[in-house]
């Protein structure tokens, strides 16, 4: 049945084909001038590399600072040109992770053109600005993909990833927990912003981050902390103090891609100086799943919710208090009836963050970043209880791609070096750095040592190690169950000793003897998992399923 659903499918494809997907295919922004760009790069050791003001540095915590200057063309090419082995090294994770769940040669073609025709229009909904940039950093792009997509087309892909991942993992591929403060809640009652971005495409594509300061020719300067070859933002604050954080929201699984989210950040941050300002510019934009983007002023000294979805669109602003939680579903009077919503906070472990994280800045009677930084690496559940290292339901799942605080009223944030949040929060201010920057010949990185806040001591831990031991374990014995493959007794049954708080630990040995068709010990670990906080609601309904299924095949 899954085959004819699959060849039918394709035939509706390929009749649909030439009905937009050529078009976008051959689509091209403005590219005059490219000839006359510099990007012929000095490589001055290992760690650093220049054109011109333009520079790509790394720094003693292994943060790669970048500064690019220009027009949106010269940007691109200038920054494909600093970055391209950076840029190369994400974008063959993300295809490697792709080629990995789909077989190759028929099923991998079938699938690049499933992927043509979903973003069949999103070069409709980019402005042009955006697509003359990523087609410059495109120019540097692996040419062993091009069989899946031109360079072009490839990079303005990938700008949707983070939109696409969180979609089709029901839609939730990111958990990420943010928080705002000012007045009262604050040591000087200026806003502060704390936000963890749990985006997971696996360990090797959160290995090189890139702390990126952007100069453009038009709009504002900013700072955003992102990834090689991508110019959308996630994180970041421009130089009138203007911040923006994106969190997912539930969403239905698209049909098309229309305007990616990160990039609906980038034109707020870029152009935008007010709350009102931001809200104008993501109400022209049509967007192709839910999300909550953070909002926060230094002009204004407070921080909004813009929350947007394909077909509806709010604004959330707190009332008499001076702090604004935000997980991964909506508070906005928009959404107050939205079904998919409500399911969310039901099913979903949003509810129980927003929870801890409310508990969390309550405790605490004047935030500072020091402490802002302790709140983003919390990994305990509500009431400080144990819920096993890596759970969803922790504001530190020990998986996200970074953790950042900002100070926008002093131009300050801070971003968090490896691993996850545990590693130092490294301080840049963001004038100081601009005016460094834009010296020929400084040559050394921009960050405030006297501000940095030191890496968590957790990371030397024995906890720390045991639970970088029991993902490595996890994904071997999530391989075995899936191979249908016996694993050796003795490390499957040391799992749960790795992380016994934690209820995956025993689900997953459970699954194991469960595939064999050993259903009394699969209902003894099934039954373990119970007893620990379960992430969902249909996990839990999961677990309940199994062991009822195994009493019934003893």
């Amino acid at each position: 049945m899954r085959i004819v659903q699959i060849i039918l499918l394709f035939l509706v494809l390929n009749s649909l084909y030439s009905c937009g997907v050529k078009q976008s295919l051959r689509d091209r922004p403005d590219i005059s001038g490219l000839t006359s760009i510099d990007t012929l790069r000095i490589k001055h050791n290992d760690s650093l590399y220049s054109i011109g003001r333009n520079k790509l540095l790394k720094n003693k915590y292994g943060i790669w600072e970048l500064y690019v200057e220009g027009d949106a063309l010269e940007r691109g090419l200038v920054n494909g040109s600093l970055t391209r082995e950076l840029m190369q090294k994400q974008e063959k994770a993300i295809m490697e992770k792709i080629e990995s769940l789909v077989p190759a040669g028929g099923y991998q073609n079938f699938l690049a053109n499933v992927v043509a025709w979903f973003n069949r229009n999103m070069h409709k909904h980019v402005p042009e600005e955006y697509k003359q940039e990523i087609y410059g950093i495109s120019r540097f792009a692996l040419p062993e993909y091009d069989s899946f997509a031109p360079p072009y087309v490839r990079a303005l892909y990938l700008h949707g990833a983070h939109d696409i991942g969180h979609a089709l993992q029901d839609l939730m591929l990111v958990g990420c927990t943010s928080f705002a403060a000012w007045d009262h809640k604050t040591t000087d009652g200026q806003l502060l912003l704390g936000r963890n971005f749990d985006f997971n495409v696996g360990d090797e594509f959160a290995e090189e981050k890139v702390a990126a300061f952007i100069n453009p020719a038009e709009g504002n300067k900013f700072m955003m902390y992102t990834w090689g070859g991508m110019i959308g933002v996630v994180s970041g604050m421009n130089e009138k103090g203007l911040t923006v954080t994106i969190n997912a929201g539930r969403s239905k699984i698209p049909f098309q891609a229309k305007t990616p989210i990160s990039l609906v950040a980038r034109e707020i941050l870029q152009y935008a100086g007010t709350t009102a300002e931001a809200v104008a510019i993501a109400r022209k934009r049509e967007v192709f799943v839910s999300e909550a983007i953070m909002v926060g002023s230094a002009a204004e000294n407070k921080a909004i919710l813009i929350e947007v979805s394909p077909r509806n669109f709010g604004v959330y602003e707190v009332e008499n208090t001076a702090e604004l939680i935000c997980s991964n579903h909506f508070q906005s009077e928009a959404y107050k009836r939205d079904n998919r919503n409500l399911k969310a906070i039901e099913e979903s472990h949003t509810a129980y963050r927003f929870e801890r994280m409310t508990e969390l800045v309550a405790r605490e009677d004047k935030l500072d970043p020091v402490k802002a930084a302790h709140i983003l690496r919390n990994t305990n559940g509500l009431n400080d209880s144990r819920i096993g290292y890596g759970n969803e339901m922790a504001i530190n799942q020990l998986l996200a791609h970074h953790g950042v605080i900002f100070k926008p009223g002093e131009k300050k944030m801070w971003i968090s070096a490896n691993p996850y949040q545990l590693g130092a929060f490294v301080g840049y201010d963001l004038n100081e750095a601009f005016k460094k920057f834009q010296q020929v010949n400084m040559l050394q990185s921009v960050a405030l040592e006297e501000e940095t806040i030191p890496e968590d001591d957790f990371v030397k831990s024995r906890d720390f190690k045991n639970y970088s031991e029991f993902r490595t374990l996890s994904l071997e014995i999530q391989e075995a169950i899936k191979e249908g493959k016996s694993f050796p007794q003795e490390k499957l049954l040391s799992l749960p000793a790795l992380n016994p708080h934690y209820w995956k630990a025993y689900f997953l040995v459970g699954e194991y003897f469960y595939k064999q068709g050993d259903y009394k010990n699969a209902i003894v670990y099934f039954k373990q998992a119970l007893k620990r906080e379960v992430t969902t609601l249909p996990d839990e309904k999961l677990l309940k399923k199994r062991i009822k299924k195994s009493y019934r095949k003893i």
